[in-house]
């Protein structure tokens, strides 16, 4: 079935898309209560049976309403089932090293895309019972209270994050460079561990600016769409149009963003 851009059933795919999100972060916090099984990728790249788990409660959810809809998720990789114009992209628990550790700084990461566009963004922090939601032109929210980014103006007396790699140990280009800098930069400088809670902060006004060198599409599909409705900026590390395709990614309030593109482009101290 094909759809119009105007008869595009955006709150029903948002409704779906918090339900899909709520009954996997019920899955992650079962999990860690009675325990879980941990297999490694590779030595700081973690992958939990509550990832699986998660995923799947998700993925179930949402096809019991959209079974030709194709699906992006962290775990299975690319379903390209059917020719349908919705895609949804899943990280059934962004902060899976955190969750690991019993660190409560983890979510649940639900967006959805309308022909290669973002239009739903839906994340779930199942320990603080937050769920941020947005869709395109309808604003940004937490728990049904309208959001919008910091008027902070300056790095001096901005408060960003960042987050690292899993190639850390092996690939020079591994942020710390940069994270360096800002750190001279900025009022202060954090690391979450969770991506999508990062664009989500930085959303709700609780951090200024959030940067990172290395993310996958479903790491940022969700959050993008609630920052951008709740006024912020992204764009890539040089300052064009940004896309989930591609790795790196700056976000902002908008008011520090140039500035901080410009210690981005600073060359390093030799």
């Amino acid at each position: 079935m094909s759809f119009e851009k105007s008869t595009v059933p955006s709150a029903e795919l948002l409704s779906v898309a918090q339900d899909a999100a709520k009954a996997a972060g019920v899955v992650l916090l079962d999990y860690a209560k009675r325990g879980f099984h941990i297999e490694r990728k590779n030595p700081i790249n973690l992958v939990t049976d509550a990832d699986h788990a998660a995923e799947q409660r998700a993925i179930d959810q949402i096809r019991r309403h959209y079974p030709d809809h194709r699906i992006l998720a962290e775990e299975r990789g690319a379903d390209a089932h059917g020719s349908s114009p919705f895609r949804w992209i899943i990280d059934p628990l962004d902060g899976t090293t955190n969750f690991a550790h019993g660190f409560p700084v983890y979510a649940v990461s639900i967006g959805v895309e309308y022909l290669d566009e973002l239009l739903i963004g839906v994340v779930y922090d199942p320990t603080r019972n937050e769920m941020f939601t947005a869709e395109a032109g309808g604003g940004a929210f937490l728990n049904g209270r309208s959001l919008a980014v910091s008027n902070t103006d300056t790095l001096d007396t901005a408060l960003l994050v960042t987050g690292f790699a899993y190639d850390i140990r092996e690939n020079a280009n591994n942020n710390l460079d940069h994270f360096a800098r800002f750190t001279l930069k900025a009022q202060g400088v954090r690391r979450t561990g969770s991506a999508a809670l990062d664009l989500c902060y930085v959303a709700a006004g609780r951090l200024d600016g959030f940067w990172e060198v290395k993310l996958s599409p479903w790491d940022m599909a969700a959050g993008v769409v609630i920052l951008r409705e709740a006024g912020g900026r992204i764009t890539d590390l040089h300052g064009n149009p940004h896309s989930i395709n591609q790795p790196e990614l700056v976000a902002s309030n908008g008011r520090i963003h140039d500035d901080m593109l410009a210690v981005i482009r600073e060359q390093p101290h030799t």
